[in-house]
């Protein structure tokens, strides 16, 4: 417990978003931090990689915003974030992108033999991404894949997943099922996973997998993928940019002018039945 919070107070301070909680940290310092939780065995411990939807999604949900501010690590995956990082006096010099997390951790495990698994994506993108994986990697140990299906699982069907994962023994759970079902997914599963650490990755999955195509480094490091990824699936994303966008800019507005105050939600966290799986 000391080591997390040293983690947490002094070597990565946090700033807030709307009332979410999220650290200043690059990929290199969560990279570390991974293998320090592995290492340590002290527990099962969840990052959130959470862009402008997740800080939208957690004004329209207390209990989301509750959720996100209980996991053990928050990181700057959307620009817009590290641009108010920026502004609150924090060095951050890029995002810390999913997909590039991903691969950034698989360098570094492949020759220290972690075991990774990988749990979600639609039917047939996790053993893709396994396999993309270990062809860019071949030492990477990958003791295990699901795509779990849209519709909420029954009971049984949940423990049946707890205990096929519980046999595979990561050290390393990716969950690729979108904001904000992978972070409610870890929430309530964390207690009974004996996994050192759960990321979630969200649309990594598809990138990495090879389904969707990534934006260019350039849009990427300058806050426009939104745009590229719109082109490319306008039907599904148009209301994530542009009304989510729009809103995320009110909110901030609204705070500065102090006309709102945004504030943690008090509530006490329920565990929800395992949710419904939702695209990244």
């Amino acid at each position: 417990m000391a080591s997390q919070l040293s983690f947490s107070a002094r070597d990565n301070p946090r700033f807030n978003v709307l009332a979410v909680r999220v650290h200043a940290v690059h990929t290199g310092q969560v990279v570390e931090r991974m293998e320090g939780w592995i290492r340590e065995r002290d527990g099962c411990h969840s990052i959130a990689a959470t862009s402008m939807h997740g800080i939208v999604e957690a004004q329209h949900d207390s209990s989301f915003k509750e959720i996100l501010n209980s996991t053990d690590l928050v990181v700057p995956d959307g620009m817009p974030l590290v641009w108010l990082g920026r502004r609150q006096g924090h060095v951050l010099r890029r995002r810390v992108y999913g997909p590039d997390l991903l691969l950034a951790f698989c360098e570094e495990s492949a020759k220290k033999g972690y075991r990774h698994f990988f749990y979600g994506g639609v039917p047939g993108v996790a053993e893709r991404l396994g396999a993309s994986l270990k062809a860019r990697f071949p030492e990477l140990n990958v003791v295990g894949t699901c795509s779990p299906p849209f519709r909420q699982l029954s009971a049984n069907e949940d423990e049946e997943m707890i205990g096929m994962i519980g046999r595979a023994a990561p050290d390393v759970l990716w969950v690729g099922l979108g904001t904000p079902k992978q972070e409610r997914w870890m929430h309530e599963h964390k207690e009974r996973l004996r996994v050192p650490v759960l990321v979630g990755v969200g649309a990594a999955f598809d990138m990495l997998s090879g389904r969707r195509k990534q934006a260019p480094r350039l849009l990427r490091e300058h806050g426009l993928e939104w745009f590229f990824r719109l082109l490319q699936e306008p039907r599904r994303l148009w209301r994530r940019y542009l009304v989510y966008g729009s809103k995320f800019i009110a909110y901030l507005i609204l705070e500065s002018l102090r006309v709102k105050n945004f504030q943690a939600s008090g509530s006490r966290l329920t565990k929800r039945p395992p949710g419904q799986k939702a695209r990244a």
